[in-house]
């Protein structure tokens, strides 16, 4: 239940503390009042969209605060560990509204928006002034039902499925579009590969290439090198080893005198062995160089072909060749596309008789639930003062000559929630066929469609608050009575929190608030006043007898209190 509110500059609301109480919480005041800017501010604190246009002329920021206790409850405890948020049994939900975004907080610790709606969605249904129309329309039908908990495994059970089929449809498209695409490429695609594997391609053979011809480009200047360092070596008159052989041998003779000489001999020593073994590679080098202009004619031809196909298809080597294994499996997927279309096809025909078992378990549970909501629906009617109606909830196949599964030989057309188009009926007068709901309901009845769908739904879901923005709306009199009596017995379920112009339903109040518009320091603000139970008496009172309050007007609101108080 929510224990308490805390609204700041948030529209006429200048400060605002209020502590709701179990049971049934009706506020009541003239209209404009603001009691509609409170349901705002829970609207916010709930996850709902904000516009900053509700903050306070010459505030920073709206801020709306719940003090909700909500005692145990996995699912929460399980979405809050996953925010790092530590689990009690006590939340406080806070929003802010800056002109420049909003924030959000559980538990003072900051949160997406979209955890603070998870939570709200948890603990909260707000029945808006607007909410009635959405009944209204037959395409909010489907979400009524299945806000049932029996609905939820069934229709994820689907969904699983449907996304499946979803999946192979996309292949099949995409495998029917690549062949449309690959037709007028085919032709192209075989000469390329011809091309391609007749140039016989290597990554490495660029480096290669360039490595042999630079070799023969320069072999002649290569020889006359090799034999100058030859010739140096190994002259007839006075050859550079002769000369380090003598160096050599004075060293020697010098070191063993002089033993600081024996660092110069070995560099000495290691230095002639180094010039012999580059004179004896130069020798040796001279034997392989290999002059050859057709070599180096062909490779440079070799290179050319190399780099025109380079500049044609616009890739390196190394593309080159994984450009060719790529149309080459393009290829062959293209003489192979009806086998693989036959093989989605199979799996699609397979898929289908899959998605139809979900999609009739889906249907039998929405028509199970259906069955008996109407059943609930009829007794809550008569309840609410229309002892002859009828309900009827119609879960029909969406019969549509398209679709991807059959029943009964006709193609029925699914989409993410099932194949299933779901519409309300309704009677309310003796002898007459039910009809839909849109056509015929007035805005009375559709009131108390609404109250019944809202105290089965909160017997199912187990939610802690309803809150209701004048679900009575086209009702007074005696079925204002009645209606508010059914609500009186909803809140021993959960807590009610009612905005409400009727003096039957604040009658059956546990707890009555008032609110006022005041003039504070030439600003206009909006105030909420507990009553107490003369207050109560005296605001029934106003309700039935308007601002001038009659003696008579006192005691029917004490006897209406009253009897509300002995039936419940």
């Amino acid at each position: 239940m929510i224990k308490s509110l805390h609204i700041k500059d948030f529209a006429l609301i200048d400060e605002l503390d209020v502590q709701f109480q179990p049971g049934l919480n009706v506020l009541t005041g003239q209209t404009g009042a603001g009691k509609s800017i409170i349901i705002g501010a829970l609207h916010m604190i709930l996850g709902e969209r904000a516009d900053t246009d509700v903050i306070r002329k010459g505030a920073d920021k709206a801020i709306s605060e719940a003090f909700i206790y909500v005692g145990k409850n996995d699912y929460l405890k399980n979405l809050l560990e996953e925010q790092s948020i530590d689990y009690s049994e006590e939340l406080i939900l806070r929003r802010e509204i800056r002109q420049h975004g909003s924030r959000a907080f559980i538990n003072d610790t900051p949160v997406n928006i979209s955890v603070l709606k998870q939570v709200g969605d948890q603990l909260v249904d707000l029945h808006g002034q607007y909410d009635h129309q959405l009944l209204l329309k037959e395409e909010h039908h489907q979400g009524v039902i299945d806000q049932f908990d029996s609905i939820e495994p069934v229709l994820e059970s689907y969904q699983k499925e449907y996304r499946s089929m979803q999946d192979l449809q996309k292949q099949l498209r995409d495998l029917r579009k690549k062949e449309r695409e690959l037709k007028d490429k085919t032709e192209l695609y075989k000469f390329q590969v011809k091309e391609l594997e007749t140039a016989e391609l290597d990554p490495h053979e660029e480096e290669e290439l360039e490595a042999e011809m630079n070799l023969l480009d320069n072999a002649e200047d290569l020889d006359q090198k090799a034999s100058a360092i030859t010739e140096i070596g190994n002259g007839d008159e006075v050859s550079l080893m002769d000369m380090l052989n003598t160096i050599k041998l004075n060293l020697e003779d010098m070191a063993r005198i002089e033993p600081e000489f024996g660092t110069y001999l070995q560099e000495v020593t290691t230095a002639r062995i180094s010039i012999q073994e580059t004179i004896q590679f130069a020798e040796r080098y001279r034997d392989r160089i290999e002059f050859n202009p057709q070599r180096l004619e062909k490779l440079r031809q070799r290179q050319s072909e190399l780099n025109r196909l380079q500049k044609k298809y616009q890739r390196s080597i190394p593309d080159l060749i994984s450009y060719l294994n790529e149309i080459k499996s393009e290829l062959n997927v293209a003489e192979n596309f009806d086998v693989e279309i036959e093989r989605i096809e199979k799996k699609i025909e397979d898929q289908a008789h899959i998605l139809k078992e979900k999609a009739v378990d889906l249907h039998e549970e929405r028509e199970a639930i259906g069955r008996y909501l109407s059943d609930d629906i009829v007794l809550s009617l008569k309840n609410l003062g229309i002892q002859h109606g009828q309900f009827k909830v119609e879960v029909a196949w969406r019969f549509l000559g398209k679709g991807w599964i059959d029943i009964d030989g006709q193609k029925v057309d699914c989409n993410e929630d099932g194949c299933d188009d779901v519409r309300f009926f309704i009677s309310t007068n003796k002898g007459e066929d039910p009809k839909p709901l849109a056509t015929i309901a007035s805005g009375g009845e559709v009131s108390r469609v609404m109250l019944s769908l809202k105290s089965i739904l909160a017997r199912e879901q187990k939610l802690p608050v309803m809150i209701f923005d004048e679900i009575d709306t086209g009702i007074s009199g005696e079925i204002s009575e009645k209606v508010g009596r059914v609500m009186r017995g909803l809140s021993e379920m959960c807590q009610i929190v009612a905005i409400t112009h009727q003096p039957q339903i604040a009658s059956q109040a546990h707890k009555h608030y008032k609110v006022q518009k005041v003039e504070e320091d030439d600003r206009t603000v909006t105030k909420i006043l507990p009553l107490s139970d003369e207050e109560h008496i005296r605001e029934v009172a106003s309700l039935m007898s308007g601002e001038q309050i009659t003696e008579s007007a006192l005691t029917s609101a004490r006897e209406l209190i009253d009897r509300g108080g002995m039936r419940n």
